[in-house]
C-alpha cells in the first residue's frame, strides 16, 4: 500500500546513521524500481522468535542499467539515474544508498550530492576507478585505478557542498580487485579518511573472504591511529559463504546485497518467456508468476478500489438520505 509508505526527506535523510547509532550495523538490499523498492521494504522473516527485515536500500549503477538494458559502464547519465532514485522513495521510507560510480569529476560529484542530500538520500558510495568505470565483477574488465589525490579532492567537493551532518559521502577502494593489495588499499584509505571521507568500503571479487576480513583488522588500528573511525561497508557479492552476522562482528556496520533482486527478476522473467514459449498457452506459467490481485496489493491497487466502493456507498446513502427528506409527509 504506497500511500502508507510515506515519510519526508530529511526524516530519511539521518535514518541510516541512526540505524547504525543504534544497532551498529545495516543490513541493505538493492533496489532499481519502484516495485523492487516496496518488497524490499515490506519483507520480514521470523528467526528464533524475531521479526528480520532490512535496514535499507541499495541504488545500484550495475541493476540500474540492466534493468534499462543497458551495460554498467557510465552509459546511464545523473538524470536518469535520478529518475529511478525517486521512483524508488516515492514508495519507500527506509534509507537509501546511493552507487555513485566513480563520481566523474568534482564539481560533477558535487552536484549530484546537492541533488540526493535534498532528495532525503543517506548515502552515496563512489568508487577509485577512473572515468568511465567497468564493472569489478567483470574478471575481463581492466580495472584501473585513480590517483589518490584525484580521488580525495572528488570526497572533498562532495563533503563541501552538503547542507546536514546526516548525509554520508563512502570511499569505495578498488585495490583488491585492481591487484595493487591490501597495503595500497590502506594507504589510499588513509588517504580518503583524511579527506572527509564518512565512509570506507573495501571491495573484493574473490571467493573468500579472507582479504576482506584482513583489511577490518588492520582498519581498526588505523582508526585509532587518526582519531576517527567512518563506517566500515562490505558487499558480499561473491564471497558470501560468510554471514552478515559474522561481517558485523569483523568489524563492518553496512552490509549490502547489491543485485539480487535485478538477478532474481531477469531468471524468472526468462523462465516464464521460455515456458509460454515451450506450452504453447500462459496456463503452465502461472506457477512462476506472483497472482494479480498480490501484485495489486503491493502497489496500492485495492486500496483505490476500497476507497472507490466506501465513496460510491457513501454517494448512494446522501442520495437516499436527500430524497428520503425531501418527500412530503404523511397524513397521520
Amino acid at each position: 500500500m504506497t500511500l502508507e509508505n510515506r515519510t519526508l526527506p530529511w526524516e530519511r535523510l539521518r535514518a541510516l546513521r541512526d540505524c547504525i547509532a543504534r544497532k551498529g550495523f545495516a543490513c541493505i538490499l538493492e533496489a532499481h524500481s519502484g516495485l523492487s523498492g516496496i518488497i524490499a521494504e515490506s519483507a520480514r522473516v521470523e528467526k528464533d522468535g524475531e521479526v528480520i527485515e532490512y535496514d535499507g536500500l541499495w541504488e545500484s549503477s550495475l541493476t540500474d542499467s540492466a534493468s534499462k538494458g543497458l551495460p554498467d559502464a557510465s552509459i546511464v547519465g545523473y538524470d536518469s539515474r535520478t529518475h529511478t532514485i525517486d521512483e524508488i522513495l516515492n514508495v519507500t521510507t527506509k534509507p537509501i544508498i546511493v552507487d555513485g560510480d566513480t563520481g566523474i569529476e568534482p564539481i560533477q560529484f558535487g552536484y549530484l550530492v546537492n541533488r540526493l542530500e535534498r532528495l532525503g538520500v543517506s548515502a552515496v558510495i563512489i568508487e577509485d576507478k577512473v572515468y568511465p568505470k567497468r564493472n569489478s565483477l567483470d574478471a575481463a574488465a581492466s580495472q584501473e585505478l585513480e590517483d589518490p589525490a584525484v580521488f580525495t579532492e572528488k570526497i572533498k567537493a562532495g563533503k563541501e557542498v552538503t547542507l546536514t551532518d546526516e548525509f554520508m559521502v563512502i570511499a569505495r577502494l578498488e585495490s583488491l580487485n585492481a591487484g595493487t593489495g591490501l597495503q595500497d588499499a590502506l594507504e589510499r584509505a588513509e588517504q580518503y579518511m583524511l579527506a572527509g571521507a564518512d565512509g570506507i568500503m573495501i571491495h573484493s571479487s574473490k571467493r573468500e573472504p579472507d582479504e576482506i576480513l584482513a583489511f577490518a583488522e588492520a582498519y581498526e588500528p588505523l582508526c585509532r591511529r587518526l582519531g576517527r573511525r567512518p563506517v566500515l561497508v562490505s558487499v558480499p557479492t561473491t564471497y558470501n559463504t560468510i554471514s552478515d552476522a559474522e561481517l558485523v562482528a569483523s568489524g563492518f556496520n553496512i552490509v549490502i546485497h547489491a543485485n539480487h533482486m535485478l538477478r532474481a527478476a531477469h531468471k524468472a522473467m526468462s523462465e516464464v518467456a521460455r515456458t509460454i514459449l515451450a506450452s504453447g498457452r500462459s496456463l503452465e506459467a502461472d506457477a512462476l508468476c506472483a497472482p494479480v490481485p498480490e501484485i495489486f496489493s503491493s502497489v496500492g491497487f485495492d486500496v483505490i478500489i476500497n476507497k472507490d466502493r466506501e465513496r460510491a456507498e457513501a454517494r448512494r446513502l446522501a442520495k437516499t438520505t436527500e430524497r428520503d427528506g425531501a418527500a412530503p409527509a404523511k397524513r397521520a
